[in-house]
């Protein structure tokens, strides 16, 4: 089975004071691998322009954007569309330069304490490694309440297990976190969710994925209780959000700065991929 996603996600900055200077590094680009062909897809920069493109440590497509000096405005526009297969969320054997081991590695964001140590003690006597990470992902799903106020990037996985309340990001931090300590390389993954209810959204998702003997990386989409399929398109890969962030940054210039994210994704009807294939 596969699926056609038309993606379009939209970043606008608006600043109080002109910038002097800025560069960013756009996390946009969705991953040509197993499951996910990319028909189409570009960038587009109002305000700055796309200095250099390369792959980084985990394969992410990056390009460095350097901003307009004296711009007030700028916007992000990334859009294409990524013909998708449904595989029951595996990908396939480690790519890119890293070592399985540092999928073992804890980061600022993923380093252990009791609420997360206390999560993987509830699976640990699981001894299928692929269920016990579908059990690793409802114990964390069951333990922290999807709740969007007053949530921060920088939250540890530690910090949103003891709170019992998180998002997706939240989620993802700490599955990856408990499956560490259970000897399962884990990997936080940033993309593009179509939605059953809707085609606008305001962000974009995040999901894990764990290393199993014999399969490879394997998708748990923990906020949902999911295996990735059809609907989901996988953009950037790391340790944890910092690696995969869609954008991040530097800017010199006085004032706030604020930020809108549009994002759109929808599905090709069945019926029009049909008369495509027969015409």
């Amino acid at each position: 089975m596969t699926q056609t996603l038309h993606i379009r996600h939209v970043t606008t900055y608006e600043y109080d004071a002109p910038v002097t200077y800025g560069l960013q590094q756009l996390r946009v680009t969705p991953k040509a691998r197993h499951g996910q062909r990319i028909v189409n897809w570009g960038t587009k920069v109002h305000g700055g322009k796309i200095e250099v493109t390369f792959d980084d440590s985990h394969a992410n497509r990056v390009q460095l954007v350097s901003l307009n000096e004296g711009v007030e405005k700028v916007e992000i526009i990334a859009e294409g569309e990524v013909e998708m297969s449904d595989d029951s969320g595996i990908i396939g054997e480690q790519g890119g330069y890293m070592p399985l081991w540092m999928f073992l590695r804890p980061t600022d964001l993923t380093r252990r304490g009791s609420a997360t140590l206390a999560l993987a003690r509830e699976v640990r006597r699981v001894e299928d490694q692929l269920e016990q990470m579908h059990a690793l992902s409802k114990a964390v799903r069951e333990a922290v309440a999807y709740e969007t106020e007053g949530m921060s990037v920088s939250r540890t996985a530690e910090e949103a297990a003891s709170e019992g309340r998180g998002v997706c990001q939240d989620h993802a931090h700490i599955f990856c976190t408990a499956a560490r300590l259970l000897e399962r390389p884990a990997r936080y993954v940033s993309g593009y969710l179509k939605m059953n209810d809707r085609e606008e959204q305001t962000a974009t998702h995040a999901w894990a994925e764990a290393h199993i003997d014999g399969l490879g990386w394997v998708g748990f989409d923990i906020s949902n209780g999911y295996s990735p399929d059809t609907r989901y398109c996988r953009v950037a890969t790391g340790l944890d959000y910092s690696d995969a962030a869609p954008i991040s940054g530097i800017r010199q210039g006085a004032g706030t700065e604020r930020m809108h994210v549009e994002v759109r994704v929808a599905a090709e009807a069945q019926s029009q991929q049909q008369q495509s294939q027969s015409s």
